[in-house]
């Protein structure tokens, strides 16, 4: 090889051209191709190989070189992963000309890529690029159609400048046409004059990679925009990686010039950290509040606008009181349609929730949260006159009074499985779109009674746009469990309205009867008084502890779950729960062994290779972001039914289709990132749900996430049966530590301030 045509990179790398194209998708460039090899670095004989990876269209003229590394299919063998690429445009006139008519370049076919290549030679498109009047000079091409040619090869010439600008920062093939896909042909122009907007459009890039690219870009080592970026850049994770609603000025200073120092090139003194937040702050782009609080402007105006509307319905007069006969004349009728008998702070409860604008209901597990929920419907109707058969309304003239809702799809689930009567997410209360509501503000919801279960899982962004989006004579209902994990995002809004004493609140600590006789449910009460039972280890009729090694923990749980099996079980009733993603017991590795045991791969069942997962019919599948199109949110879990090659549908694409209780979605390979597999999941993503059978291992390896919320949330979310397995001792220190850490939120005060 000459040292003309060395390749940019010196990897290992294979270089060809395409034989065969086996798998296209034109959404994301996902290709599989089949390569005939010309050079390589690699320790290969074979003159043809099978190439995996995102990069444009390959066509039979067009030289490659790709860089990557082997790794085996399960099924079709050995394949070569693309993570960059080169491509050398044809050198001969016959090559260019088949170029331009391959369908790449809009505007041109067979016959007007011949004239062209005849007119403009074998350097056309750079002729186009450079001299793009030129083309006025060629029969039947007229301006529309030269302005069309110019800009499709201009876009395609933007491409691969883009491709390499990148590669040269070490971003990957995959996240390289992402932040094409967003920027398009100002990509290098946005990278190089504003690169850390990379940080909030590109998911999977954070500061520092932002940083390597401006620096390297020509931005100062010293600029004072460099600082503003970083400050920026706390804000958001701390905000939705801490859940931390604000940050004090000192934390934000301390955090913004340590993640510089460890970038290296120059450091920032604290005075230029404030003076930085000061420009921020003229520019509206932070809040600096009083008693020095920072935060973004979202979820200041989120906190200040919920303890504005709390408020509002706390103390605004209620038109509808009902005389104590009445009440107890309904209640009356409640309970023997139900054929039961209230408890006292049951009752206090119900008729509580009548007479307040909003009202707090707490509880742990088996206290009868869902038998006062059913309570407070019925005797709402009852007093109100309103019926509860949902045929009796329709959803936009005149809807159903009655609002339950819950953040998860599977929490309304229960919701609907325990009252009969119709509940939905939060999101499609408010009409999620994708990038904003349809209700808000300025165009209110229709409802009487509105009842929030789950209240723990709402974080501050979310209660305030339900909160704005209620109208003015709604009476709500916040159910939640104090005890259990905040929300993933920013705030703690459960436990700072229940800080707020002037709401009403009920909180249900009986344990009734039923309830009592579940072992689960003790345990979940001893956990969440920092106690350990003595018989931890002891086997019981609905719970057990299996101690192993670290080693065996995964074995250990594949057992678990194999024994469900033969009893009959699915792996649809048996969820598998772990605090951390990484590592040997983590949910990752624990998803692919439990994969292979659920779900193994076999001739009858078709598979996608995506990224590092495997998807294939039959698996358990959980979906990772709010969907607005398909009404599909953060946490629901649903099962791959079939899966569709491109011939075998209109759309000529890659399909997987995804059954959720029934209700099919179809995802395009550009939507498979929205999916993960659900054989195990953290236990913040199993929050709102039941499940049969729960098997939760408990190892020292977690030790950073051993903490009394998290086991008590954990074993909460077991209906029926539960297995712990691993080391007591973790489940000990777990229980032992309340530490629960410090979430920078101001809500309570605000309460108290709008007085």
């Amino acid at each position: 090889m000459s040292q003309q045509t060395l390749p940019l990179f010196v990897d290992k790398y294979i270089r060809g051209n395409l034989i065969q194209e086996i798998f296209y998708n034109e959404e994301n460039w996902y290709a599989i191709i089949r390569l005939r090899v010309e050079e390589t670095t690699e320790p290969i004989k074979e003159k043809e190989v099978v190439v995996v990876g995102h990069f444009p269209r390959p066509h039979e003229e067009e030289l490659y070189t790709f860089y990557g590394e082997w790794k085996v299919h399960p099924k079709f063998g050995a394949q070569y992963v693309v993570n960059r690429y080169e491509r050398e445009t044809p050198k001969t006139k016959a090559g260019v000309e088949k170029y331009l008519a391959s369908g790449l370049f809009s505007g041109i076919g067979k016959k007007m890529a011949k004239r062209i290549v005849d007119h403009l030679g074998v350097d056309a498109l750079a002729t186009i690029a450079n001299e793009p009047d030129r083309l006025a000079e060629i029969p039947g091409i007229s301006p529309n159609r030269a302005k069309q040619i110019f800009d499709s090869v201009i876009e395609h010439q933007s491409l691969e400048r883009t491709m390499v600008f990148l590669y040269e920062f070490g971003i990957g093939v995959h996240l390289a046409l992402r932040i094409y896909q967003k920027y398009k042909t100002e990509t290098i122009q946005i990278l190089t004059e504003t690169p850390y907007k990379l940080i909030e459009d590109i998911q999977g890039i954070g500061f520092k990679r932002a940083d390597e690219i401006a620096r390297a870009t020509g931005i100062a080592a010293s600029s004072p925009e460099r600082l503003q970026a970083a400050i920026l850049y706390v804000l958001q994770e701390t905000s939705y990686g801490e859940g931390h609603v604000y940050l004090p000025q000192p934390d934000v200073c301390e955090r913004s010039l340590k993640l510089l120092d460890e970038c290296g090139g120059h450091h920032f003194r604290l005075e230029d950290a404030e003076h930085a937040m000061q420009c921020l702050f003229e520019d509206q782009k932070i809040v600096w509040d009083e008693d020095e609080r920072i935060y973004l402007p979202s979820l200041f105006f989120a906190e200040i606008g919920l303890a504005k509307r709390v408020r509002y319905f706390a103390e605004r007069p209620m038109e509808n009181v009902f005389p104590a006969s009445e009440f107890y004349q309904a209640l009356g009728r409640v309970e023997e349609e139900l054929g039961i008998s209230y408890a006292p702070t049951q009752r206090e409860a119900i008729e509580r929730a009548m007479e307040a604008g909003v009202m707090l209901l707490t509880g742990g597990p088996g206290t009868g949260k869902t038998t006062v929920i059913r309570g407070i419907c019925r005797v709402f109707s009852q007093l109100h006159g309103i019926s509860l058969d949902p045929g009796n309304y329709d959803s936009q003239d005149n809807p159903f009074p009655i609002l339950l809702v819950a953040p998860t799809g599977r929490a309304a689930k229960r919701m609907t499985e325990t009252t009969g009567l119709p509940a939905m997410t939060i999101h499609r209360l408010l009409g999620w779109k994708g990038d904003g509501f349809e209700y808000d503000q300025e165009r209110h919801i229709r409802g009487k009674l509105l009842i929030v279960d789950e209240m723990s899982m709402v974080d501050i962004w979310l209660a305030n746009q339900l909160f704005r989006a209620l109208p003015d004579d709604i009476q709500i209902i916040l159910v939640g469990d104090p005890d259990q994990l905040p929300s993933v995002g920013p705030g703690n809004v459960l436990l700072d309205i229940m800080s707020a004493d002037f709401l009403p609140r009920v909180q249900l600590s009986e344990i009734y009867r039923q309830a009592e006789e579940s072992s689960i449910i003790r345990l979940a009460h001893d956990i969440r008084q920092g106690l350990v039972p003595e018989d931890l280890t002891a086997p019981l009729p609905d719970r057990r502890f299996f101690t192993s090694s670290p080693q065996d923990v995964v074995k250990i749980v594949k057992q678990i779950c194999l024994g469900a099996v033969k009893k009959g079980y699915t792996a649809k009733d048996i969820q598998v729960l772990a605090p951390i993603y990484k590592g040997t017991a983590g949910v990752n590795q624990l998803n692919e062994e439990l994969q292979a045991m659920f779900n193994p791969a076999s001739e009858q069942k078709r598979e996608i290779q995506f990224g590092e997962s495997v998807f294939r019919t039959g698996d358990k599948v959980l979906q990772l972001v709010n969907n607005a199109e398909e009404q599909v949110f953060n946490g629901d879990m649903g099962e791959i039914v079939a899966i569709f090659r491109p011939n075998e549908n209109e759309e000529n694409e890659e399909l997987m289709v995804i059954s959720f209780d029934g209700r099919e979605v179809v995802y395009k390979r550009s939507q498979y990132h929205q999916l993960t597999l659900a054989y195990s999941c953290s236990v913040h993503k199993s929050q709102g749900s039941e499940f049969p059978i729960v098997v939760m291992p408990f190892v020292r390896n977690y030790y950073r996430m051993l903490r009394r919320k998290l086991a008590y949330t954990g074993v909460t979310r077991s209906k029926s049966y539960l297995i712990m397995c691993g080391d007591p001792e973790a489940f000990r220190l777990a229980v032992s530590n309340d530490d629960e850490g410090i979430r920078f939120t101001h809500l309570q005060k605000r309460l108290l301030l709008e007085q």
